[in-house]
């Protein structure tokens, strides 16, 4: 069974860096390829996809807002995955998710499409982030 925790959110002021961790179990480490990513969903708005990255980490898909504030990592001995978000924004307020995609061509999909929910399937319960004066 796949479990996504994630850490880290919280309330910062607008410039400032919060970086948001997720614990991953459940996904064998027989399962050649598959995708980590972080969604958000702001009030009144619909879940959108942040960033993913691959299980090897030879791609990297970032959401056109967050592209050079943001970076996606992961730690595949520890089983995590990390965002480290800078130079916030307002906007940015959001609950954010970690979630998961065991597709064996999550990579095509997300140079095809980007991150849909519709693969990305697996989700944690959400950490928030406020970014506020």
């Amino acid at each position: 069974q796949v479990q996504l925790v994630e850490s880290g959110g919280g309330s910062v002021q607008p410039g400032g860096s919060l970086r948001l961790s997720c614990a991953v179990s459940g996904i064998s480490s027989t399962w050649g390829r598959y995708c980590l990513g972080w969604f958000r969903q702001a009030p009144g708005k619909e879940r959108e996809g942040v960033a993913a990255i691959t299980r090897g980490g030879e791609y990297e898909y970032y959401n056109s807002h967050v592209k050079g504030r943001f970076t996606i990592s992961q730690d595949n001995n520890k089983n995590a995955l990390y965002l480290q978000m800078n130079s916030l924004k307002p906007e940015d307020t959001a609950m954010y998710y970690c979630a998961a995609d065991l597709g064996a061509f999550c990579m095509r999909a997300l140079q095809d499409v980007g991150m849909t929910e519709r693969n990305f399937v697996f989700r944690g319960q959400g950490t928030q982030v406020t970014v506020s004066s």
